[in-house]
């Protein structure tokens, strides 16, 4: 069928992105932000969130899409992917020279919506009152916040300057006549997420002030992952063991590391004692070295990547194999998301973490130095012990599925009792 014969939003898809179809959930949020109804989606990593925001973007004449992005990474590689595909797009950022930000305000201001879809700021940048007041000059369709778990203290990364997102309608608050549309109502807020417990759910919906939110909830089960746990005292021969082989066959994976000296040596290592091909990735290195060594891997020049949590964001690497953490992950939230990475072709993946009881006490020293535990009033049920606690429960189990596991602890049912792709379920899972 030509694409002037197909409905404007099956006509996008297929001329932009190249599909026939939507992904679980894609086309109840799409068809909610074009309705211009608040949304809170929460997609599991690889489900196709982006998709769910730049496709009305690119339908509406509402005006331009605000997009609230925590990493300058994330959005200037949004805004490549979407030059590439013929749509326009922008992004503001302190690494852009002043005279580049000012002709991108300028054209927000006097461009036609045509020349920008979508503009991509930080959290910080878009309640700075000077680009505020850009924005009152501009014609907004919808803000969009990726990432929408930063607004939670029980988020597994809270950002302060999420929380203030919160005063965003103060400085929009009359009714605006969308021309698509014969009702009037104010600029609705969509938010996005790869993550978040039924708790850090609601306190989006309360902190946003998302009025009668559609709120979409995808399938956090992943079940072509295997899951493991293994608690041994030597690591790094253990990680030998399971990436050599793995790498010879052509399989490429991520190895995460809790600190940034630790991907260091590992990545050293793994290409001096094994002769493989890794690199280490931090939020240590310079943008212009992070940059680089994600765009190495993505084109397949680097078997293995070695990092820490600064890395994924972004990442959609289709034939990632296997991930190994070397060490306990912080959180639930974060074990699900850096999972996420893998097989996200559908192909079976494995993921393993070398567990070791110090963990626990390594990252509790990490998250809170004594003087900011005393500072902070923390205890026993500060969000951050609270998802460690749950984190080293997850790692210690001996009894139940994984995978269960984590569809319960996401507020998810589950109907299988044996789920054949964890170690617990196989009989294998180490005493």
């Amino acid at each position: 069928m030509p694409l002037d014969a197909l409905p404007p939003v099956e006509a996008a898809a297929r001329k932009f992105w190249g599909i026939a179809g939507f992904r679980p959930l894609q086309a109840e949020a799409i068809a909610a932000s074009l309705a211009g109804r608040d949304t809170l989606v929460v997609m599991p990593t690889g489900g196709g969130k982006s998709l769910c925001y730049q496709l009305p973007a690119v339908v509406t004449e509402r005006g331009v899409t605000v997009v609230v992005s925590p990493l300058i990474a994330l959005m200037t590689d949004q805004v490549r992917s979407l030059r590439e595909r013929g749509i326009s797009a922008a992004c503001l950022h302190s690494g852009q020279h002043p005279r580049d930000q000012i002709a991108i305000e300028q054209e927000l201001i006097h461009g036609t919506y045509s020349n920008n879809k979508l503009i991509y700021v930080s959290p910080e940048r878009l309640l700075s009152p000077s680009f505020l007041a850009v924005l009152t000059r501009c014609r907004i369709a919808s803000f969009v916040i990726d990432e929408a778990h930063c607004i939670s203290q029980w988020g597994h990364d809270f950002r302060p300057a999420y929380a203030a997102l919160g005063t965003l309608r103060k400085p929009f608050p009359a009714p605006i006549q969308h021309s698509a549309f014969s009702i009037q109502h104010s600029l609705p807020i969509h938010a996005y997420t790869a993550s978040a417990t039924p708790l850090v759910r609601d306190e989006i919906v309360k902190v946003l002030g998302l009025r009668d939110p559609v709120v979409l909830v995808g399938d956090f089960d992943r079940p072509n992952l295997h899951l493991s746990v293994d608690r041994i005292p030597h690591r790094d021969s253990q990680l030998i063991e399971f990436v050599a082989p793995r790498v010879q066959l052509g399989d490429h994976g991520i190895v995460y590391c809790i600190t940034r000296a630790e991907t260091e040596r590992v990545a050293d290592m793994l290409n001096g004692r094994c002769g493989l091909n890794a690199d280490a990735y931090h939020a240590g290195m310079s943008d212009g070295d992070r940059a680089s060594v994600q765009r190495d891997f993505m084109a397949g020049h680097w078997d293995i990547i070695v990092a820490t949590i600064a890395f994924g964001m972004g990442i959609d690497k289709p034939d990632i194999r296997w991930i190994v953490h070397l060490g306990m992950p912080s959180s639930l939230e974060v074990y699900h998301q850096e999972i996420g990475r893998a097989g996200r072709d559908g192909n079976p993946a494995e993921c393993v973490i070398l567990y070791h009881p110090d963990d626990y006490d390594q990252w509790e020293q990490l998250l809170w130095s004594e003087e900011e535990a005393v500072a902070a009033g923390c205890g026993s049920d500060d969000p951050k012990l609270e998802k460690l606690n749950h984190m080293d429960l997850y790692c210690r189990t001996k009894t139940c599925c994984r995978h269960a596991f984590l569809m319960t602890y996401f507020g998810q049912d589950h109907a299988f009792d044996n789920c054949a792709a964890c170690d617990v379920c196989a009989g294998k899972a180490e005493g």
